[in-house]
């Protein structure tokens, strides 16, 4: 007997459009992980009628494409992610429309007509503020110096491939403190460096370097990095 040939999926149309949006994550909505992020995401557009163009195959699933979101825990004015429709819709539209569907906290800011050229592309740097509580002045000035003194920092995260260890100082471009906070500008690479691996960086180059609360992470831009003077650029102006 023949085996049953599985029966090949339609094809679906490509996107008549892509949008790009710029999202925020505030207050208690911080704790939300980017699985979670996504999950309610999706329950947004179909409350919003966004006309989502799907993927082919056997799982179609709404063309959606995040890019870096941050981690767990951190709040962030610049989060991106770009759609693809099936239908032409108005930008402002569909920002108000996904805005009144999301969850408190979860606010959209910005969407526009995508360009050509990948989001990703766009967004080679972050800006960051760090709330340090429990930490003397004097000993994050001295952590801070000690570290940019530095040529490399090497730390460790726990990844979903397991213990990985890397360079947390050659993604540092701008590291200041000022009373108890941090201003932080890194650099993406492959590892991306997050500000919780600064702050690995950091306690292990100071022992007296120990915030009394877990610090508050809040990403205030992100996008084009000018890695001489360490501003970021609006990737949706370029």
């Amino acid at each position: 007997m023949s085996a049953v040939q599985r029966a090949q999926p339609a094809q679906q149309a490509p996107p008549v459009q892509k949008l790009r949006i710029r999202y925020a994550k505030r207050g208690r909505a911080r704790f939300t992980s980017h699985r979670d992020f996504g999950r309610a995401f999706e329950r947004a557009l179909r409350r919003a009628g966004v006309p989502m163009a799907y993927s082919s195959g056997f799982s179609p699933h709404p063309r959606i494409s995040y890019a870096n979101a941050s981690p767990t825990g951190a709040a962030s004015e610049a989060e991106y992610l770009e759609i693809g429709l099936a239908h032409q819709c108005d930008p402002d539209r569909v920002k108000d429309a996904l805005d009144a569907a999301l969850p408190p906290g979860l606010d959209v800011l910005e969407v526009i007509d995508a360009p050509t050229g990948a989001l990703a592309d766009l967004l080679t740097g972050s800006r960051w503020k760090v709330q340090v509580v429990g930490v003397d002045a004097d000993v994050l000035q001295r952590a801070v110096a000690t570290f940019l003194g530095r040529e490399s920092v090497e730390v460790q995260r726990l990844t979903k491939n397991g213990m990985r260890s890397f360079d947390a100082r050659q993604a540092v471009v701008f590291l200041v403190s000022s009373h108890a906070r941090l201003d932080l500008v890194t650099k993406h690479q492959e590892p991306l460096v997050r500000p919780d691996d600064v702050l690995s960086g950091l306690a292990l180059v100071d022992e007296e370097f120990r915030p009394s609360e877990v610090p508050i992470l809040t990403r205030i831009s992100q996008g084009v990095l000018d890695p001489s003077n360490g501003e970021i650029s609006d990737p949706f102006r370029h």
